[in-house]
Protein backbone atom coordinates (compact mmCIF):
# COMPACT_ATOMS: atom_id res chain seq x y z
CA UNK A 1 0.00 0.00 0.00
CA UNK A 2 2.92 2.48 0.72
CA UNK A 3 4.67 1.76 -2.69
CA UNK A 4 1.05 2.55 -4.07
CA UNK A 5 0.72 5.59 -2.51
CA UNK A 6 4.52 6.85 -3.09
CA UNK A 7 3.82 6.37 -6.71
CA UNK A 8 0.72 7.85 -7.12
CA UNK A 9 1.94 11.01 -5.04
CA UNK A 10 5.04 11.65 -7.16
CA UNK A 11 2.33 11.11 -10.52
CA UNK A 12 0.40 13.98 -8.84
CA UNK A 13 3.63 15.83 -8.56
CA UNK A 14 4.56 15.69 -11.87
CA UNK A 15 0.93 16.14 -13.19
CA UNK A 16 0.16 19.51 -11.36
CA UNK A 17 3.63 20.44 -12.35
CA UNK A 18 3.26 19.95 -15.92
CA UNK A 19 -0.58 21.92 -15.71
CA UNK A 20 0.73 24.47 -13.56
CA UNK A 21 4.36 25.33 -14.25
CA UNK A 22 6.96 26.48 -11.64
CA UNK A 23 5.05 28.52 -9.67
CA UNK A 24 2.96 25.32 -8.36
CA UNK A 25 6.54 23.65 -7.01
CA UNK A 26 7.10 24.83 -3.53
CA UNK A 27 3.06 23.36 -2.87
CA UNK A 28 4.01 20.29 -4.33
CA UNK A 29 7.75 20.04 -2.50
CA UNK A 30 6.03 20.35 0.34
CA UNK A 31 2.81 18.60 -0.03
CA UNK A 32 3.89 16.10 -2.07
CA UNK A 33 7.21 15.70 -2.70
CA UNK A 34 7.68 15.93 1.43
CA UNK A 35 5.16 12.97 1.94
CA UNK A 36 7.28 10.85 -1.16
CA UNK A 37 10.55 11.69 1.05
CA UNK A 38 9.01 9.92 4.17
CA UNK A 39 7.44 7.11 2.36
CA UNK A 40 10.97 6.41 0.50
CA UNK A 41 12.49 6.40 4.03
CA UNK A 42 9.92 3.76 4.65
CA UNK A 43 10.36 1.81 1.78
CA UNK A 44 13.65 1.98 2.39
CA UNK A 45 13.20 0.50 5.68
CA UNK A 46 10.69 -2.28 4.81
CA UNK A 47 11.84 -3.16 1.11
CA UNK A 48 15.65 -1.64 0.70
CA UNK A 49 17.24 0.89 -1.32
CA UNK A 50 17.10 -0.43 -5.18
CA UNK A 51 13.43 -1.25 -4.40
CA UNK A 52 12.45 2.62 -3.75
CA UNK A 53 14.53 3.60 -6.59
CA UNK A 54 13.05 1.70 -9.02
CA UNK A 55 9.67 2.99 -7.73
CA UNK A 56 10.83 6.22 -8.49
CA UNK A 57 11.30 5.26 -12.21
CA UNK A 58 8.00 3.70 -12.59
CA UNK A 59 6.32 6.51 -11.09
CA UNK A 60 8.03 8.46 -14.26
CA UNK A 61 6.96 6.14 -16.68
CA UNK A 62 3.06 6.58 -15.17
CA UNK A 63 3.28 9.88 -15.34
CA UNK A 64 4.30 10.24 -18.71
CA UNK A 65 1.49 6.86 -19.97
CA UNK A 66 -0.65 9.16 -18.36
CA UNK A 67 -0.38 12.96 -19.69
CA UNK A 68 2.76 12.50 -22.08
CA UNK A 69 2.85 16.28 -22.21
CA UNK A 70 4.12 15.97 -18.89
CA UNK A 71 7.21 13.72 -20.80
CA UNK A 72 10.45 16.40 -19.68
CA UNK A 73 8.73 17.16 -15.94
CA UNK A 74 8.77 12.66 -15.58
CA UNK A 75 12.45 12.89 -17.37
CA UNK A 76 13.37 15.62 -14.64
CA UNK A 77 11.39 13.95 -11.69
CA UNK A 78 13.16 10.58 -11.86
CA UNK A 79 15.97 11.79 -12.38
CA UNK A 80 15.83 14.28 -9.74
CA UNK A 81 14.57 11.59 -7.47
CA UNK A 82 16.89 8.89 -8.21
CA UNK A 83 19.69 11.27 -7.40
CA UNK A 84 18.23 12.28 -4.47
CA UNK A 85 17.51 8.63 -3.52
CA UNK A 86 21.16 7.74 -3.30
CA UNK A 87 21.97 10.76 -1.35
CA UNK A 88 19.10 10.56 1.00
CA UNK A 89 20.50 6.85 1.05
CA UNK A 90 24.09 7.86 1.69
CA UNK A 91 22.89 9.95 4.74
CA UNK A 92 20.02 7.68 6.16
CA UNK A 93 22.60 4.59 6.07
CA UNK A 94 25.51 7.00 8.20
CA UNK A 95 22.97 7.46 10.74
CA UNK A 96 21.43 3.93 10.37
CA UNK A 97 22.20 3.57 14.26
CA UNK A 98 20.02 6.34 15.32
CA UNK A 99 16.27 7.11 15.96
CA UNK A 100 14.36 7.51 13.12
CA UNK A 101 13.50 11.06 13.05
CA UNK A 102 16.88 12.20 13.20
CA UNK A 103 17.59 9.94 10.24
CA UNK A 104 14.90 10.41 8.14
CA UNK A 105 14.97 14.25 8.22
CA UNK A 106 19.09 14.40 7.93
CA UNK A 107 18.29 12.30 4.69
CA UNK A 108 15.61 14.02 3.28
CA UNK A 109 17.86 17.50 3.99
CA UNK A 110 20.22 15.77 1.28
CA UNK A 111 17.81 14.64 -0.59
CA UNK A 112 15.54 18.02 -0.77
CA UNK A 113 19.00 19.62 -1.55
CA UNK A 114 20.10 17.06 -4.87
CA UNK A 115 16.49 16.89 -5.74
CA UNK A 116 15.81 21.11 -5.72
CA UNK A 117 18.94 21.54 -7.22
CA UNK A 118 18.35 19.21 -10.24
CA UNK A 119 14.20 19.45 -11.30
CA UNK A 120 14.07 22.82 -12.13
CA UNK A 121 17.00 22.55 -14.20
CA UNK A 122 16.01 19.55 -16.05
CA UNK A 123 12.43 20.56 -15.84
CA UNK A 124 12.64 24.04 -17.11
CA UNK A 125 15.72 23.97 -19.00
CA UNK A 126 16.92 27.05 -16.54
CA UNK A 127 18.60 27.92 -13.30
CA UNK A 128 15.83 29.12 -10.92
CA UNK A 129 17.26 30.29 -7.96
CA UNK A 130 14.26 31.36 -5.85
CA UNK A 131 12.44 27.85 -7.56
CA UNK A 132 15.49 26.32 -5.97
CA UNK A 133 15.65 27.67 -2.39
CA UNK A 134 11.71 27.55 -2.92
CA UNK A 135 11.72 24.16 -3.11
CA UNK A 136 14.57 23.30 -1.02
CA UNK A 137 12.54 24.86 2.46
CA UNK A 138 9.46 23.36 1.02
CA UNK A 139 10.77 19.77 1.12
CA UNK A 140 12.41 20.07 4.16
CA UNK A 141 9.61 21.64 6.04
CA UNK A 142 7.10 19.55 4.37
CA UNK A 143 9.37 16.15 4.92
CA UNK A 144 9.50 17.21 8.90
CA UNK A 145 5.71 17.54 8.85
CA UNK A 146 5.29 14.06 7.14
CA UNK A 147 7.93 12.35 9.52
CA UNK A 148 5.97 13.74 12.14
CA UNK A 149 2.96 12.29 10.94
CA UNK A 150 3.94 9.34 9.82
CA UNK A 151 6.54 8.07 12.42
CA UNK A 152 4.56 5.35 13.97
CA UNK A 153 3.36 3.81 11.02
CA UNK A 154 7.29 3.17 9.55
Amino acid sequence: MIAAIYIAVICAANLLVAHFGPWITPINAFVLVGLDMVLRDILHERCGLIRSVILSAVAGVISFAINPAAGIIAIASVVAFVAASVANAWVYQLLISKPWLKKSNAGNIAAAAVDSGLFPVIAFGAFMPGIVIGQFMAKVGGGFVWSMLLRKIR
